[in-house]
């Protein structure tokens, strides 16, 4: 998949600029009372973010995964709340994109387009354990129409959201793991909160709990199964994503370890302070992620348009690895700058402060969880393959 490198250089500077100018200052507040980052959300539809990975035919902007990764990476420099939301949004585009190739689907990417729109996904439910491959809800048809009810244990922004992408069984007849993903539009949606969102991190995403329901045109399930969808675009797009957005956190860290070093060296000007070397140790670190998250999105855009290399096991192991590996690394570095700045980052009103960058950086390991991740990866491992 390609774009012009225009597109990818337009995108970091408005995603950088939106960081500066609107997400940034507010992410302490966002962080503070869990609210929705509706201003940078509301920049970004002003600045056509929503439609990036929109085909240029469709009304969108025809950007590359390596272009919308960079932006979220931007982003994530100075609100990983909204960085999050915004990668969340592109998985969902992904997969509609890729896999909606109905006439409905085609007009509402056009719709999406026009609209700047917003998609939340509900993949997971209560009484699955988290396995997102695995729905006890099901797709009921008649007379063309549709209708499901699910419980979900998260939606992230799905108050907020135009549109929900919904996993369930094809039919009630059908096994768990038989699955299809749903486009719920937001008139034919309802949501009923059953839980709510006080979380360590991430707390601008506003991911609650609901109880959904849906009604609407049977022309909203999508062509392919599930887990076609899962394994060639949801899994691979959502590593790449998530770790994009980790990437942003730990710069953001470096950043701040960088001003408190230099500030000591200020203090005894020619000699290094003892904290130059720790950050360039934390150094060694940032360039790992950045060599990793960039490589991911080398692999997944060369297999982009071969559906049985995105198929194969290699390439799922090596993009599982590199979610954990990711998530394992932003906690790292953080703590890092941590160690270097002492108390000024310990402090929530220093501007040094690294507390909210640590406690998002936390939430990289829950999502999914790297045990689960570890899990799958430790059963594909059991089967003998050439390309390690």
């Amino acid at each position: 998949m390609a774009s012009g490198p225009e597109v990818a250089a337009e995108l970091a500077r408005k995603a950088q600029r939106i960081g500066v100018e609107v997400a940034g200052p507010a992410a302490d507040d966002v962080d503070r009372l869990a609210r929705f980052p509706s201003e940078a959300v509301d920049a970004l539809r002003a600045e056509g973010f929503m439609d990036a990975l929109v085909p240029t035919e469709l009304g969108g902007k025809g950007a590359s995964v390596d272009a919308v990764a960079g932006a979220v990476s931007a982003l994530g420099r100075h609100c990983a709340s909204t960085a999050m939301i915004y990668a969340m949004h592109l998985m969902q585009l992904a997969c509609l994109v890729r896999h909606g190739r109905s006439a409905a689907h085609r007009d509402y990417l056009h719709e999406l387009s026009a609209g700047q729109l917003l998609l939340a996904s509900a993949t997971t439910e209560i009484g699955v354990g988290g396995d997102i491959r695995t729905s006890l809800c099901a797709v009921e048809r008649s007379d063309g129409h549709f209708r499901l009810e699910k419980q979900a244990p998260v939606i992230s922004y799905g108050e907020q959201a135009d549109a929900v992408l919904v996993t369930a069984r094809r039919n009630p007849d059908s096994a768990p793991n038989d699955q299809v993903l749903v486009l719920c539009r937001r008139e034919d949606l309802k949501l009923e909160p059953v839980s709510g969102w006080d979380t360590l991190g991430f707390r601008g995403t506003c991911s609650l709990g609901f109880r959904l329901t849906a009604e609407g045109e049977e022309s909203a399930v999508l062509d392919d199964p599930f887990a076609q969808i899962s394994s060639r675009t949801m899994l691979p797009i959502s590593h790449v994503l998530w770790s994009s957005v980790w990437l942003g956190i730990a710069a953001a860290a470096i950043e701040k370890a960088g001003r408190f070093v230099r500030g000591e060296a200020r203090k005894q000007p020619g000699t290094a302070p003892p904290s130059a070397l720790r950050l360039a140790e934390l150094m060694l670190e940032h360039q790992q992620l950045k060599d990793l998250v960039a490589a991911g999105v080398r692999e997944y855009e060369a297999r982009y348009d071969n559906p049985e290399a995105l198929m194969a096991m290699n390439f799922a192991v090596r993009m599982n690895s590199l979610k954990v590996s990711a998530s394992r690394l932003v906690v790292d570095i953080v703590t890092g700058a941590l160690t270097i700045c002492g108390m000024a980052g310990y402090r929530h009103d220093s501007p040094l402060s690294l507390g909210r960058l640590l406690r998002d950086a936390h939430g990289a390991a829950l999502m999914v969880n790297n045990d689960r991740i570890l899990a799958n990866n430790a059963q594909m491992l059991l089967v003998p393959w050439d390309d390690v």
